[in-house]
């Protein structure tokens, strides 16, 4: 006998995907505030000796007055997000145009080159630091299987998914911890501006993310990028005709709304009907392959959120059209949180920027991104589409950045100096 059980709620069906992308976040941030807190013993004069990208219009001195430097990072910035727009624009037109190995070359590429370069710099600091006991060829031979491995599970798919993820924060970790060395101005301002950067190119129609975002879907294929899957994906034929629904439905709602605006005929009518009954034949046999399926998908193919179902007059369940929706970055096919790598590593840089100032404004911080990282995960299973997660959780994180050293600091210094609990 049927029973109709309540729809849980999003509080319900989020918590475990909130933990499972915060897990690694926490983890890249964590190791980040470790490295800055090692190695960055002073850096006054690191930080203004390095000519970077970031840096290449104007290098920060620390004799420069205030209004200098602010302008100087507003143009480094201003430099930055168009050497990232016309990067990305360059990325779309390489997938337009099914570039897809060189793509995938390239990613493995650039994870080979931090991997190889960032963290021998890294690990070479660390053994100077403690004075490790380890010779050239065993440490260069070490180095060189670890960035082969790095490099093989960004281009590999069949690899466990464990070695993917646990790669992807050693090289968000890695380039957290080079940005943490730009001048103190420049990285705040370029905070700002890459999360203004992530709101425009997500959400705007001839936004770069979102263009690459739509062009994937038509194609049926995977973007090739540095992304963070929170859980497996299984690969099956659902997720593709649930991608071909989505393009039916646009379709035949685009040709009905232009039926509505101009004057029809009968011949227009004819096909808008045949392609209404196509799109409804189809999504009947979505349903009836997906009921075949269910016993065998394991619990973490389940969507984010179980999408409503309608019963009908034999009692099966049919999917929502409502549903068919874009698939966003924020959240595959099947379900998976998907996290950009560049979200973990300016989630990282905030947080090393605050750790070497003081660690009170390394917990607000820290608090202010995962709150912040909440509340963009709760968006994305209201809304169901791309949505970017920089700029919630970067301008919550600078707010509490200053509000902490100018407020709550001296607060809390005066306290314990005159011994008041509170």
């Amino acid at each position: 006998m049927a029973q109709n059980t309540k729809p849980p709620s999003i509080l319900e069906t989020i918590g475990e995907e909130i933990i499972r992308i915060v897990t690694p976040v926490s983890i890249c941030m964590f190791l980040v505030v470790l490295l800055v807190a090692i190695l960055n013993t002073d850096t006054s004069d690191s930080s203004s000796s390095i000519t970077t990208m970031a840096t290449i219009a104007y290098n920060e001195d620390p004799s420069d007055s205030l209004w200098d430097k602010i302008k100087g990072a507003l143009l480094n910035s201003l430099v930055f997000v168009v050497i990232v727009t016309v990067t990305t624009f360059l990325l779309v037109l390489l997938f337009y145009f099914r570039c897809i190995k060189f793509l995938k070359f390239y990613m493995g590429f650039s994870a080979f080159i931090v991997l190889g370069f960032l963290g021998g710099e890294v690990a070479l600091f660390l053994i100077e630091m403690y004075t490790f006991p380890i010779d050239c060829i065993t440490f260069l031979v070490l180095l060189f299987n670890f960035t082969v491995v790095g490099g093989m599970s960004v281009l590999m798919s069949n690899l466990p998914i464990l070695i993917n993820q646990g790669y992807l924060v050693v090289i968000g970790m890695l380039v957290a911890y080079w940005f943490t060395l730009l001048p103190e101005w420049t990285t705040w301002v370029l905070l700002v501006a890459m999360a203004l950067y992530d709101l425009a190119a997500v959400l705007l129609p001839g936004g770069p993310l979102r263009l690459l975002v739509e062009l994937a879907i038509e194609r049926d294929e995977d973007i090739p990028a540095l992304v963070y899957e929170a859980r497996p994906v299984t690969h099956d034929e659902s997720a593709l005709r649930q991608r071909r629904l989505w393009r039916l439905r646009r379709s035949v709602d685009s040709g009905s709304a232009e039926n509505m605006n101009s004057e029809s005929n009968s011949s227009s009518n004819a096909n808008t009907v045949s392609n209404s009954m196509n799109c409804q034949n189809e999504t009947r046999l979505v349903v009836a392959e997906e009921g075949q399926r269910r016993e065998s998908v394991s619990e973490l193919a389940v969507p984010l959120i179980p999408p409503p179902s309608q019963s009908t007059r034999d009692g099966q369940e049919v999917i929502s059209s409502e549903n068919l929706h874009l698939e966003g970055i924020g959240l595959g096919s099947s379900g998976a949180i998907k996290l950009g790598l560049g979200d973990f590593i300016f989630y990282s840089v905030l947080v090393g920027r605050a750790a070497m100032y003081d660690f009170m404004t390394v917990y607000a911080c820290y608090l202010a991104i995962i709150a912040g990282l909440g509340i963009t995960l709760m968006l994305l299973a209201l809304y169901q589409k791309a949505l970017p997660a920089l700029p919630v959780s970067i301008l919550l994180g600078v707010l509490f950045y200053f509000l902490t050293r100018m407020l709550l600091e001296a607060f809390v210094v005066q306290c314990s100096v005159n011994l008041i609990m509170f």
